[in-house]
């Protein structure tokens, strides 16, 4: 019954461990000196690039067709997927981890918002009182201002952006589960975004790594298969209300990450505002589940 929520709680772990190793390999205010700056898009290209190999790898040994069936949405998962990683990077690189992930975590909001139309799912009203709770949040970190910590309203709206578009990748991946393996969905992503994010890094001057930075490359990608993997099960598993907002528990994870590692305070704003995006996708979560327990006699 809960088999599509353990498999995404496994999937929000690995994605904040991934988001740690970003933090680190992009900006961390010299907290961790000799630690070359990577721009986003190269980060992306080295967590493509890896997740690529493996899934070739896997995609071989099983036989599984390479390309798949439903090439139309796996090519919308791939484009959708690789752009708002970028963007998310982004947001991780100019705003504290613990604001850029729950921003991101938005995502499933949209993700059911977007399921109404494309998978036919249904919406309580209730939910949609759920839902504001959780914009409201956002609102509340991109408008208010904490002495403690610095937001710029511009990168609230990146990362908005970048979880929409993470929500049209999402029901896109749920298009796919009845034609195409896990694996095969996975891939997409890396087959698209490795060529692009190599471009785009060669042209504006490529970042070699050395030492430790090989070790932070290597375990954003095979994190990244992990995450990946594991996220798919779980939309294979169970409908798009019950699953996607789950995700919001690595915002946990991203405000300890920010406190205990990068030294990142938050203010009294930023705290309603987290708060208040986690308070939304909870009551949603518990709502649904109730909703799909059986009715005892």
């Amino acid at each position: 019954m809960y088999k599509g929520i353990v498999y995404m709680l496994i999937s929000s772990l690995c994605f904040a461990l991934i988001n740690i190793c970003v933090k680190i390999l992009s900006n961390s205010n010299g907290l961790f000196p000799g630690i070359q700056e990577y721009p986003p898009y190269e980060l992306v290209f080295f967590r493509s690039i890896i997740s690529l190999t493996i899934c070739i790898a896997i995609i071989k040994a099983r036989g599984i067709p390479f390309f798949g069936h439903n090439k139309p949405w796996l090519i919308i998962r791939g484009i959708t997927g690789a752009t708002s990683l970028t963007l998310f990077f982004y947001t991780l690189r100019n705003l504290p981890i613990a604001v850029g992930t729950t921003i991101q975590y938005m995502s499933p909001i949209f993700t059911i918002l977007l399921a109404i139309y494309l998978q036919k799912e249904k919406v309580k009203h209730i939910q949609w009182l759920f839902f504001l709770i959780s914009l409201s949040g956002v609102a509340v970190l991109g408008y208010f201002k904490d002495p403690k910590v610095v937001i710029e309203y511009q990168w609230v709206i990146v990362g908005l952006i970048s979880a929409f578009i993470s929500g049209i990748a999402y029901n896109a991946i749920m298009k796919c589960k009845e034609t195409d393996a896990p694996i095969t969905i996975v891939m997409y992503f890396p087959l698209i975004a490795a060529p692009v994010m190599l471009a785009l890094s060669l042209i504006n001057g490529f970042v070699i790594p050395v030492g430790i930075e090989w070790l932070l490359l290597l375990a954003i990608g095979v994190l990244t298969q992990m995450a990946q993997v594991t996220m798919t099960w779980a939309f294979h598993a169970d409908t798009a209300e019950k699953v996607a907002p789950v995700k919001y528990f690595g915002a946990i994870y991203a405000v300890a990450s920010g406190y205990f590692i990068f030294d990142e305070e938050l203010g009294y704003y930023s705290s309603i505002g987290i708060v208040l995006v986690l308070l939304g996708v909870l009551l949603n979560t518990f709502f649904k589940d109730l909703k799909l327990r059986p009715k005892r006699n």
